[in-house]
C-alpha cells in the first residue's frame, strides 16, 4: 500500500478543536488530546442548557407574576384562569416584564380579571 502522508489533514482537525478549546484552563487549551474532551463536554452542556435556559426563564416569569398577582390580592392560579376566561393572550413573558416595568398597567389587568369575577 501506498504511505499516507497526513499533514494538513491531521493538523486542521486538531487545529479546529484548539480554537475551540480557546480560553479553557490550563492544559485544556493546549494539549489536543485534554482539549478534545473539554470540548466534547463543553458542546454537550451547550446542547443540553439551551432546552434548561427555557424551563428557567418561564420559571422565573411565573415567580415574578405570581409576586405582582399577590400584592394586588389575587392568586396566581386565580389570575391566570382569569385572564383565559376573558381571552387576554398575554404570554408569561409579557406579563412578567408589565409586573416588573409597569405596575399600573399589570395592576389594570388584575382589576379587570377581578371584575369579571
Amino acid at each position: 500500500m501506498p504511505r499516507v502522508r497526513r499533514g494538513t489533514k491531521k493538523s486542521r482537525r486538531r487545529s479546529k478543536i484548539l480554537k475551540l478549546a480557546k480560553g479553557f484552563w490550563g492544559a485544556r487549551s493546549h494539549n489536543y488530546r485534554t482539549a478534545k474532551e473539554a470540548v466534547e463536554r463543553a458542546l454537550l452542556y451547550a446542547y443540553r442548557d439551551r432546552r434548561t435556559r427555557k424551563r428557567d426563564f418561564r420559571r422565573l416569569w411565573i415567580i415574578r407574576i405570581k409576586a405582582a398577582a399577590e400584592n394586588n390580592g389575587l392568586s396566581y392560579s386565580r389570575f391566570i384562569h382569569g385572564l383565559k376566561e376573558l381571552n387576554i393572550e398575554l404570554d408569561r413573558k409579557i406579563l412578567a416584564e408589565l409586573a416588573v416595568n409597569s405596575p399600573q398597567t399589570f395592576f389594570e389587568i388584575v382589576q379587570k380579571v377581578k371584575d369579571a369575577k
